[in-house]
């Protein structure tokens, strides 16, 4: 694997999102890019205009291979979602100033499926971020309801952000806090 803070310049035009407002931006072709970060399916990318996260399916633009988001999942004997494909899907939202995935970070507080009608089944997820000031949130939930809605017999999610209970350090996995170094 080649280090991180790899500099490169766009090979095209590419959609990003400004990390941390979460706004949308279009890079243009030949913005001068380092790698920061390449998890879950995204770039974390520094340019001379902040930070930005780039999607996967954008790393052509980047020198990188495009990022694959299909998921290897049967559902259940019932038609519903297999719940350990969507938390694997889980585990492959990031957010893009901290390497360890959101239920790793201790970030995901629930999640349920619930049938709505014959053979469609509805997730809910209800999740929350490590600062309330986190103008990341609305773009991270955006990233883990895409990506739960990959898992077959998936027909609708909904990812809810919420501050109660309040997030705190000791939520982290134990895996997690490997990454992060805290143990």
């Amino acid at each position: 694997m080649a280090p991180f803070n790899r500099e490169r310049h766009l090979s095209r035009e590419v959609s990003a999102t400004q990390i941390p407002s979460g706004d949308k931006v279009s890079l243009p072709l030949g913005t001068r890019i380092q790698i920061h970060q390449t998890l879950g399916g995204s770039y974390t990318v520094q340019t001379d205009h902040g930070l930005f996260r780039i999607d996967g399916k954008d790393g052509d633009a980047i020198g990188e291979a495009a990022a694959d988001h299909s998921v290897d999942a049967a559902t259940l004997a019932d038609g519903a979602p297999d719940p350990a494909a969507v938390w694997d899907q889980l585990r492959k939202v990031y957010d893009p100033e901290i390497p360890v995935n959101i239920v790793d970070l201790g970030l995901v507080y629930s999640m349920d499926i619930e049938k709505k009608a014959e053979s469609t089944y509805k997730v809910s997820v209800a999740m929350t971020l490590t600062a309330p000031g986190c103008g990341m949130g609305p773009a991270i939930a955006e990233d883990a309801k895409g990506k739960v809605l990959l898992v077959p017999g998936v027909g609708d999610a909904d990812v809810r952000i919420t501050w109660d209970p309040p997030w705190n350090q000791s939520m982290i996995s134990e895996e997690g806090k490997m990454k992060l170094g805290l143990v």
